[in-house]
């Protein structure tokens, strides 16, 4: 089973949770929902979950081996680290609004 397409959707909330993910399989079999952790040990992804009557968080969808988990996990941090850098490079080249700011004071 290959991985297709991965889509990453950052969450800017400032917490633990840095995204959500979609991944698609061999170019026919989807699964949302996925999310990208930061943790103490480094970023992990967490699979797609519900909350049980007790309160408890069961996955809906998940690996059966270590094996498949990690490649999973290899391929969608590495995905998000590479739109995290592309990310960075467009802010880096879009001056803001305190840039502009900055500039019409200094001319001014």
């Amino acid at each position: 089973m290959e991985i297709t397409d991965i889509r990453i959707k950052k969450v800017s909330t400032g917490g633990k949770l840095k995204a959500y993910v979609t991944v698609t399989f061999d170019d026919c079999f989807v699964v949302h929902n996925l999310k990208i952790i930061s943790g103490k040990a480094g970023t992990f992804i967490a699979m797609p979950s519900r909350k049980t009557k007790t309160g408890e968080y069961k996955d809906i969808a998940h690996p059966i081996n270590s094996e498949f988990r990690h490649r999973i996990q290899s391929e969608i941090i590495s995905e998000y680290e590479k739109v995290q850098d592309e990310l960075e490079s467009i802010e880096e080249a879009v001056p803001s609004d305190s840039d502009e700011v900055e500039s019409e004071q200094e001319q001014g």
